[in-house]
């Protein structure tokens, strides 16, 4: 190798190792583009009725902020009167539990009552992993205002982006050669329709999981069934993974009332994520982002190992990106392009046979398009 081309390896190294260690402002700094994509597309919709820029964005804004308080103001409350219950029940629940492990001590035989545990052994036996919990509670609330910082920062990288979206765009096709700009901007242009697509189909799946899901708890007659749903709906953004993480606070409070709720709650949840995975994905998603299922899994164990939640969050969104981006630049600009510079047309003349002085020369010229690579010998 020369010497420019080992610098050009020792740049690529140093590049890889530098977006490796910034992975996560990366990620942050996509969030931030989806957002603004989601609330650029949201301004146009109302530019179209005739409403200004400024206008349509300051309204876009206060659409998302409006929701993002109408969220909190539907789950929170509920959560906290549940979780202090939750807290009251949950020692008259060990007492119980104690009184029914004396009462079969009582029946069976002496040899296997040394088999049955005792509560307050248990209750001993897990005081050090309680006293590690509580002792790391300041760990957790420098968590907390971490996650807080970086979701402020999304929201001003976002208002930034939204202020004007093309002359950060126009920035970014700048990064690459001239001759490939105009391609990078049609690229872009099939992204931005992409993750539109992605939003619509999901912002559907959410709306429709959400009903049914406030439905089944109203039915089973569940606590809190308007916050259960919209957080059922919101989990509903994270595939595979985003139904079980739903369902556990929904049977915690079921199991307040009565344990048959529990079960049952956990049954209608599986209706509902089988009619949404067979049903409700299919059709929305087909028309929307195609993507194969495994395809959507591998890239949620890829990224959430990576980035952790937030990358899980954003798993789809990237999967959509990068799969436009592999389609277009890597298969058609490079791999569809492999060879084709060897292809060339040719030119066959036919001549007649032994013409005279006076005969006329005929020539049939036919142009082939060969897929195999021409040989030079020929």
């Amino acid at each position: 190798m020369k010497l420019g081309q080992w610098i050009g390896l020792i740049a690529i190294v140093l590049s890889l190792y530098i977006l490796w260690q910034i992975r996560e402002v990366l990620l942050l700094m996509f969030a931030a583009v989806v957002l603004a994509t989601t609330l650029n597309r949201l301004a146009k919709r109302f530019q179209s009725f005739g409403i200004r820029r400024g206008f349509a964005v300051l309204l876009a804004v206060a659409i998302f902020f409006a929701g993002i308080v109408g969220f909190f103001w539907l789950i929170v409350p509920p959560f906290a009167q549940q979780f202090q219950e939750l807290t009251n029940q949950v020692p008259k629940g060990f007492e119980r539990f104690n009184d029914w492990l004396d009462a079969l001590r009582t029946r069976i035989p002496n040899q296997l009552v040394t088999y049955i545990p005792d509560i307050n052994s248990l209750i001993q036996q897990a005081q050090p992993f309680v006293n590690r919990v509580l002792g790391n509670s300041f760990a957790f609330v420098s968590g907390s205002l971490e996650v807080v910082l970086k979701i402020l920062l999304v929201l001003v990288l976002t208002g930034m982006i939204l202020a004007d979206p093309l002359a950060y765009r126009k920035v970014f096709v700048q990064l690459f050669p001239s001759f490939y700009r105009r391609r990078v901007d049609g690229i872009l242009d099939k992204c931005e329709v992409s993750l539109e697509g992605w939003i619509t189909g999901a912002f559907i799946a959410i709306c429709v999981v959400g009903v049914m899901s406030f439905v089944g708890l109203l039915i089973l007659g569940v606590k809190a069934a308007v916050a259960l749903a919209v957080l059922a709906g919101f989990f509903n953004l994270i595939p595979n993974l985003g139904p079980t993480m739903s369902v556990i606070p929904a049977m915690a409070i079921a199991f307040l009332d009565e344990p048959w709720k529990a079960v049952a709650v956990l049954i209608v949840y599986f209706i509902i994520q089988q009619i949404e995975s067979n049903f409700i994905t299919p059709v929305v998603m087909a028309h929307q982002v195609s993507l194969l299922p495994a395809i959507t899994l591998i890239a949620q164990l890829f990224f959430v190992t990576f980035f952790g939640f937030l990358g899980l969050f954003l798993a789809l969104p990237l999967t959509v990106v990068a799969k436009i981006w592999l389609q277009e630049v890597l298969i058609k600009d490079v791999l569809d392009q492999w060879g084709n510079d060897r292809l060339q047309e040719t030119e066959f003349v036919i001549v007649s046979e032994s013409p005279g002085a006076n005969d006329n020369w005929t020539t049939e010229s036919l142009d082939i398009n060969h897929e195999q690579p021409i040989d030079d010998d020929n």
